[in-house]
């Protein structure tokens, strides 16, 4: 049984499964993204609906960090920690607004010149990678000192 001062293995390697399964969605789609060329219209259909399942996913993933949690805990750990955790949950938002907006901006691909599409999804799409990693980043930190627990996690 874990101490009241360490995290339960169990919920730790279920937080880690679940970042590491949304680092391999990421990781899935920027490589989409990244052919030398653009990839025919179908292809870039097939981005757009992969795009949207990662928001959904991302939804159940932040609904859940809302609902309580390893960053609730580490609030209760260390109090300090709270507007960090307020902003690092306030986030949720912005980053589903933006995938919602990219699903709606590419929704007709095919109907704009493919290539060009293309050029505008990568060029998005790294804008929300950035978002993401800067968000990961925070709360990974939160939860960390919270835990005073290092998560093993590249930065």
């Amino acid at each position: 049984m874990p101490s009241i001062d360490r995290p339960d293995p169990v919920i730790l390697g279920h937080l880690l499964s679940e970042h590491r399964e949304l680092f391999q969605q990421l990781s899935a789609l920027r490589t989409m993204l990244a052919a030398e060329s653009p990839p025919g219209c179908e292809r870039l259909r097939e981005i757009v609906r992969a795009i949207a399942a990662l928001r959904g996913h991302l939804a159940d993933h932040f609904r859940a960090e809302e609902s309580g949690g390893f960053i609730e805990e580490a609030v209760a750990r260390m109090p300090r920690l709270g507007s960090a955790a307020t902003e690092v949950l306030g986030q949720h938002g912005a980053l589903l607004y933006e995938l919602d907006q990219f699903v709606d901006r590419f929704a007709d691909v095919g109907e704009a010149p493919c290539a060009e599409a293309w050029r505008d999804m990568h060029e998005a799409f790294d804008v929300f990678m950035q978002r993401m990693q800067a968000h990961e980043r925070a709360e990974n930190a939160v939860v960390q000192q919270g835990y005073n627990e290092d998560l093993g996690l590249d930065d």
